[in-house]
C-alpha cells in the first residue's frame, strides 16, 4: 500500500474553501442587492430610528448611577446563573467525581449562600427600589 505524502498545510483545504464559500455567500448577496433592490434616499430614511417614535431630545443624556448598578447587578447575577449550569449538568456524577454523597450539593448551598448575601446587601442598600430614586433625570 502506497502512502502519498503531501505537505501538512493542504489539511487546512476544507477550511479555507468553507471559508471561501461563506465570502462568497455574503458578497453575492450584498451585490445582487446592492444592483437588484430600490434605492430612494429621503430624509425619512436617513432620520434616526428609535423604536417607530420620532426622537426627542438629547441622546447623549445623563444617567443615574442607580441605572448602572442595577445593570451590573443584572450581569453578576446572569453570571451567577451559567455558573451553576455546568454544576447542574454533572450533577448527578459528583459523588463518583468528589468521592462524597452530598459534597457537591452543600457547595452549590455555600455558592447559593454567598449570592444571596450579595443579593441581600443590595436590597438594604436600596439599590432596587426604583421608587425612591430622587437623582432621575
Amino acid at each position: 500500500m502506497a502512502m502519498h505524502s503531501y505537505p501538512y498545510i493542504w489539511n487546512y483545504l476544507p477550511l479555507v474553501l468553507q471559508v471561501l464559500a461563506a465570502l462568497g455567500l455574503a458578497l453575492g448577496m450584498v451585490g445582487a442587492s446592492f444592483f437588484i433592490g430600490k434605492h430612494k434616499n429621503s430624509r425619512t430614511k436617513a432620520g434616526a430610528y428609535e423604536c417607530g417614535m420620532e426622537p426627542v431630545g438629547d441622546a447623549r443624556g445623563r444617567f443615574t448611577v442607580r441605572f448602572y448598578m442595577v445593570a451590573m447587578l443584572f450581569i453578576l447575577f446572569d453570571v451567577e446563573a451559567v455558573f451553576m449550569l455546568p454544576w447542574a449538568v454533572i450533577f448527578r456524577r459528583l459523588p463518583a467525581i468528589t468521592g462524597s454523597r452530598m459534597f457537591g450539593f452543600y457547595e452549590m448551598l455555600v455558592y447559593l449562600g454567598f449570592v444571596a448575601v450579595g443579593l441581600f446587601y443590595v436590597w438594604k442598600k436600596g439599590i432596587l427600589d426604583w421608587a425612591n430614586d430622587k437623582g432621575d433625570l
